[in-house]
């Protein structure tokens, strides 16, 4: 250690007596304005206001990278060790600082926040972490310069920064902002200019920046010889999209939608039980599924229309015995609470963030609901939740945010055990610890159907956003690749971060093929039965 410790103070002094021209006011000024991290979150709010999403998640965990890191060194790394500071004889005064730090020199805080800020930008997005990463290695390296730490203290500061961002995506893993590319391309109407596309412009949906044309525009300019068809404050939906949904049927082209995901949802529907085409436009607040289909702007789809490239994506559905109206879904369906936790949450993440505000909300919806009673595969069970995902959501846990595969015959089913001894607050702590996965209260499985019985326990269920009576039973399924829509083949979009390149290849650890039938292989499932175990 001694060895390590001289070598220290050796670079130290080195650094000490480097006359970098124009450096000593810039440097200083640097490090100053890295104090209590004040120059990331200016960065986080320029970020954010730049108005796209991956610049704001860019934000987001940058900024959470930065607290976990400095709680690190502030609490157990500081105090375990009491290195003194580098003494200031060596230092020039004109880079001394104005107001010299009095806690311990091991590990240099600043250095850990940089780097975990700079790291949490770069997962979200490699672009902007290129752009943030010379300031932070600047702050690094300006804590030596101006003579408040040893370079050990500056490296450790940056593995803890970088270990802190890194460790974020344990609980929110980056979203791959492309989906999986090897995903069959399939034939679409190839509509120049628009040509046969009818769209369904919901004006309403979103926030519209200041000025900045409106969709229609946008959609005019791109497309000029589609057919728009714009709804007004006045106007209802439904009804609206029956139109274009037969006009489009008329031109034999395709149907598209101008929207946030409720508009989407909807024109998805129509365009299935039509046979046609469907052209996302994204217009909402978040786009769920326009990322996850691979589409992150309006000129993806404009470009797709033009030539034709679309991939097939599944349908959910849930079939009610008899001659009941059965439910396609697009994205989710539930029983339970999950209807009341979403509008909990989406109330609260602005302030609090999707994590925090999903516990909040799960707390909330878990201390005054009563549990619903069903039979799940033919066994009773206690549940406060049953969700079911069209396709693998990621993560794992209470707060899913995207899908790797749109196309992969599988629902994302996850409970949440009502029968267990304080089972709401066991799924909390879990999920704040980020072990939900081994909780025995939260059960989550990839399954090709599901069958539900015995519904008299709840009124209603919800899909997509909208909410129906529930049927006395349900048979949850998948219509494989039962919807067209436009994608580009080739990616426009390369500014993505390398953790989020590497979830959008991920194959999941679920959904592996049965060597017998070629079907998914499900822990459990027996001769294409699946049953619920307990732990």
């Amino acid at each position: 250690m001694s060895v390590l410790t001289d070598a220290d103070r050796r670079l130290f002094r080195r650094v000490a007596a480097a006359r970098l021209p124009g450096a000593d006011p810039a440097l200083r000024r640097l490090s100053h304005c890295a104090d209590h991290g004040r120059l990331w979150l200016g960065a986080a709010a320029g970020l954010a206001l730049a108005g796209s999403g991956t610049g704001r998640r860019a934000a987001l965990r940058g900024l959470g990278s930065l607290a976990l890191a400095s709680l690190t060194v502030n609490t157990a790394a500081k105090w375990s060790t009491r290195r003194p500071r580098p003494l200031l004889e060596t230092v020039p005064p004109v880079r001394h600082l104005a107001r010299q730090p009095h806690t311990t020199s091991f590990p240099s805080g600043h250095s850990a926040s940089a780097a975990a800020f700079a790291t949490g930008v770069a997962l979200e997005s490699a672009g902007l972490g290129a752009l943030v990463a010379p300031f932070a290695a600047a702050v690094a390296f300006s804590r030596v310069y101006v003579g408040v730490h040893y370079p050990g203290d500056v490296l450790a500061g940056v593995a803890i920064g970088v270990g802190a961002a890194v460790l974020t995506a344990r609980w929110w893993p980056p979203r791959p902002v492309l989906p999986e590319r090897e995903r069959p391309s399939v034939s679409a109407p190839a509509l120049p200019a628009g040509a046969g596309l009818v769209v369904l412009v919901n004006a309403e949906a979103g926030t519209a920046e200041p000025g900045a044309s409106s969709p229609g525009e946008r959609l005019r300019a791109l497309l000029p010889a589609a057919d728009l068809i714009e709804r007004g404050p006045d106007d209802d939906f439904a009804a609206l999209l029956d139109r274009a949904a037969a006009r489009a049927v008329e031109a034999g082209g395709a149907l598209g939608v101008c929207g946030g995901d409720g508009s989407v949802n909807a024109a998805a529907r129509a365009a299935a039980e039509r046979g046609l085409a469907l052209a996302v436009f994204p217009g909402g607040t978040l786009n769920h599924f326009a990322q996850d289909v691979g589409v992150s702007g309006v000129e993806d789809t404009a470009t797709a229309v033009g030539s034709g490239e679309a991939v097939r994506v599944d349908l959910g559905v849930a079939r009610p015995p008899g001659a009941g109206r059965e439910v396609r879904f697009l994205n989710t369906f539930s029983i339970g609470l999950y209807p009341e936790l979403v509008a909990i949450r989406e109330r609260l993440e602005d302030r609090w963030g999707k994590r925090a505000a999903s516990a909040v909300a799960l707390l909330r919806v878990l201390r005054d609901a009563a549990p619903v009673e069903l039979r799940v595969n033919g066994r009773d069970r206690r549940l406060w939740l049953l969700f079911a995902g069209n396709g693998r959501y990621e993560p794992e846990g209470f707060a899913p945010v995207f899908r790797p595969r749109l196309d992969d015959g599988l629902l994302d089913l996850r409970l949440i055990d009502g029968a267990h001894r304080l089972a709401r607050t066991r799924v909390v702590v879990s999920a704040l610890l980020g072990a939900l996965g081994r909780s025995r209260v939260y059960r989550a499985e990839a399954v090709p159907w599901v069958e539900l019985e015995g519904l008299g326990g709840t009124e209603t269920l919800a899909y997509d956003g909208e909410v129906a009576p529930a049927p006395a039973g349900l048979r949850l399924e998948k219509e494989r690749r039962a919807l067209v829509v436009y994608r580009p083949a080739a990616a426009r979009n390369a500014n993505v971060g390398p953790a989020a390149r590497a979830g959008g290849r991920r194959n999941g650890r679920r959904g592996r093929r049965h060597p017998a039938d070629g079907g998914p292989s499900v822990p459990g499932c027996s001769h294409g039965s699946y049953k619920w175990t307990a732990r």
